[in-house]
C-alpha cells in the first residue's frame, strides 16, 4: 500500500488526502450537472447549501471519532483530535446531512436538495476510498482467491496496521466499496426517472449504503463494541429501519415546500 502518493521535494503528499480531495471535486461537478439538468443552478444558494455540507460534513467525520481517539491516546488537544484523530464515513455523511439542513432554513431555499447530492455523493465515496486502500488496513484474513497481502514494510507503513497483517489474505474491503459506490452511482443515474418524490433519490442510496456497510463492516476489521457488532454497525441498525420505514409506510404526494 501507499501511504504517501508522492514526494515533492520535501513536501509528502497524502494518499488518502488527495483522493479524499479528488472525490469533493467530483461531487461537486456532478451536483453542480444534476442542479443543471433540474434547471436550479442559477439560484446562488445552492452554493451556501453545498459549502455547509462540506464544512458540517468535515466536522462530523472528525467529531464522530475524537472521543474514541481522546479515550485511546489520552491525548485531548485541539491539534490532536483535529489533525492527528480519525474520520469517520458515516460520521461524514451525517454532518453533512445536518449540515444541508440547517443551511438550508438559513438561506430561505425551501426545495429539497438530497436528490442532486446523490449521484455526486456515491461517486465521490468511490473516489475517496481509493485513497482509504492506499493507506489504511484492508480488511480481515480470508482465503478467498483475491485476498490482498501486504509485505511487513507495507504494513509498517500503513498508521495503525497490526503485525499480523502481513504476508497473509486480507480481504480488501475497500475494493468491495469502491465497486458499491461505482455501482450505485450507476443504478442511481439510472432511476432518476422512475422516482417522482423529491429526496426519495438520496434516501434510496442512504438505505443501499447502510445494508452494504452493515455487512462489509464484518470483513473490515473494526473494533467489536457490543455482541459482535462495531460502533458503525449499532448505529446503521436504528438508521436502516428508519429509512426502510420511509419506504414502506404510506406517504402524502411531495410538494416544493417539503423540508428534506
Amino acid at each position: 500500500m501507499r501511504p504517501v502518493l508522492v514526494h515533492v521535494g520535501p513536501l509528502a503528499i497524502p494518499s488518502h488526502g488527495t483522493f479524499i480531495l479528488l472525490g469533493v471535486l467530483a461531487a461537486f461537478v456532478s451536483f453542480r450537472v444534476e442542479a443543471r439538468r433540474r434547471g436550479v443552478w442559477g439560484d446562488e444558494r445552492l452554493l451556501w447549501i453545498v459549502a455547509g455540507a462540506l464544512v458540517c460534513g468535515a466536522l462530523g467525520a472528525k467529531a464522530a471519532t475524537a472521543w474514541h481517539y481522546a479515550a485511546v491516546t489520552g491525548d485531548t488537544s485541539l491539534v490532536g483530535l483535529a489533525v492527528r484523530g480519525g474520520r469517520s464515513i458515516l460520521g461524514g455523511l451525517a454532518g453533512a446531512y445536518a449540515g444541508v439542513v440547517v443551511t438550508r432554513r438559513l438561506v430561505g431555499y425551501r426545495r429539497r436538495t438530497g436528490d442532486l447530492f446523490a449521484p455526486g455523493v456515491a461517486l465521490g465515496m468511490a473516489i475517496g476510498r481509493v485513497g482509504c486502500l492506499l493507506s489504511e488496513p484492508p480488511g480481515t484474513p480470508t482465503d478467498l482467491p483475491w485476498g490482498v497481502r501486504l509485505t511487513p514494510a507495507e504494513a509498517a507503513a500503513i498508521p495503525g496496521c497490526p503485525a499480523w497483517c502481513a504476508d497473509r489474505p486480507l480481504h480488501p474491503s475497500f475494493v468491495y466499496e469502491i465497486l458499491f459506490q461505482l455501482a450505485a452511482f450507476a443504478v442511481l443515474l439510472r432511476a432518476r426517472p422512475h422516482l417522482t418524490r423529491d429526496g426519495d433519490l438520496f434516501k434510496l442510496y442512504l438505505l443501499g449504503y447502510a445494508v452494504f456497510r452493515f455487512l462489509v463492516e464484518f470483513v473490515r476489521g473494526n473494533e467489536v463494541a457490543w455482541h459482535g457488532l462495531t460502533r458503525s454497525q449499532l448505529f446503521l441498525v436504528p438508521t436502516t429501519m428508519l429509512l426502510v420505514w420511509y419506504f414502506v409506510r404510506p406517504q402524502p404526494a411531495a410538494t416544493a415546500a417539503s423540508t428534506t
